[in-house]
């Protein structure tokens, strides 16, 4: 009797294929986690909560506030909501080739694996922020949610934003405590900058990039369960209410941080502190409120250029969000441009929509060929055949 050689795994799917919105939203996404980054490539000013200067001019704190309100803590729950309905998609299409759920938790727990090992490298060589790592860890441990029930993702979720406000509340104490320390991005030697990248995210990355991570995953899983982004017009009603009531939240909560962060507003630290702490939970429904607004519109705006530039940057988002610190390295580093220390957070700004720019052009003139962070990532998880 002949054994039948076992099914080759499914792959990712062709560009051409791909659903608007979701490709859309992180091409937009990418612009929010360029601004949330570049200013923390600077060095040689006491920071705020959010890492910008308290000594800025005036151009440096109305940059600042904006960013603060509107970007920093919301960008990456956005990214991670992307991550969870990525990650149902790819099952999704296991399962539509009739694997079984073992095989298809082994592929979603090789892509996750892989995907940690390219934050280890992101952050050894270029960024100790990375969010990578923090995707592939919570994707290796929160796999079986994929599988679990409604009630189940939510209460977990709801779960997660309690551990979120623990786990901010105790950074934000470390922050106004802890002595004040030379970060990577002020170190002229390449190799101690190495040493420190490395150092401070294995243990940010269990810690506060899992905790900021973990809610918006699950609110991604849930989502991608009722195609959410595929079908935005169908779900118009409820991508509304989650775009008012998330915008809502978001600048509510925002607030108070801007204030305190741009030294509008002098509080006790006590009070600083959940401000920090309430400005990142409530991100997350800004996060969340991002990705409803651009599905909605995904689902009236005709496919003119930019958006065909968007998607495809959306398309190459791993390899986008790679280059952009390859860019901050360049233009930023003592070993490098030395730009991190004559400049201000306005300019570092500026840098980070050029740099946004030129992989939104690259993105563009290269598709619909994949990135090759995509395509590697997928020839690591998919074999030759995927």
């Amino acid at each position: 009797m002949s054994i039948a050689p076992p099914a080759p795994v499914q792959g990712a799917t062709p560009v051409a294929g791909r659903a608007l919105a979701p490709d859309l939203a992180r091409g937009l996404m990418l612009l929010l986690i360029a601004l949330a980054h570049a200013h923390m490539y600077l060095s040689g000013h006491e920071a705020g909560f959010r890492g910008y200067a308290l000594d800025g001019g005036p151009l440096d704190r109305l940059v600042a506030g904006v960013q603060i309100l509107l970007v920093d803590g919301r960008a990456l729950p956005m990214f991670a909501a992307l991550f969870g309905y990525g990650l149902v998609q790819v099952a999704n299409r296991q399962f539509a080739t009739g694997r079984s759920w073992p095989q298809v938790r082994a592929v979603l727990r090789r892509r996750s694996l892989w995907l940690l090992a390219f934050g280890f490298c992101h952050a050894l060589l270029l960024f100790f922020g990375d969010i990578l790592g923090a995707y592939g860890l919570i994707g290796l441990v929160l796999v079986g949610f994929v599988r679990r029930q409604d009630r189940a993702v939510l209460r977990a979720a709801v779960a997660g934003l309690v551990l979120h406000v623990v786990v901010l509340f105790g950074f934000g104490l470390l922050t106004i405590s802890a002595p004040k320390g030379d970060t990577p991005a002020a170190m002229a030697d390449p190799v101690e900058a190495l040493m420190m990248r490395l150092i401070g995210w294995s243990g940010m990355t269990p810690t506060y990039f899992a905790a900021s991570v973990v809610p918006a995953f699950l609110f991604g899983v849930w989502a991608a369960r009722r195609r959410l982004l595929e079908e935005p017009a169908a779900h118009r009603p409820l991508l509304v209410r989650v775009a008012v009531v998330g915008t809502a939240l978001s600048l509510a909560g925002g607030v108070p941080l801007t204030l305190i962060d741009v030294q509008v507003w002098g509080v006790p630290d006590l009070a600083a502190v959940s401000a920090y702490a309430l400005h990142s939970v409530t991100g997350i429904a800004g996060g969340l409120a991002y990705a409803a607004i651009i599905g909605l519109i995904a689902a009236r705006v005709p496919s003119g250029p930019v958006v065909r530039a968007l998607t495809a940057c959306g398309q190459w988002s791993l390899t986008c969000y790679l280059l952009q610190s390859v860019i901050f390295v360049a233009v930023f580093a003592p070993y490098a441009g030395g730009l991190g220390t004559r400049v201000g957070d306005a300019a570092a700004s500026g840098v980070a929509v050029v740099a946004w720019l030129a992989t939104v052009v690259l993105a563009a003139l290269l598709a619909p060929r994949r990135g090759p962070a995509e395509a590697a990532l997928r020839r690591l998880t998919y074999g030759r055949r995927g």
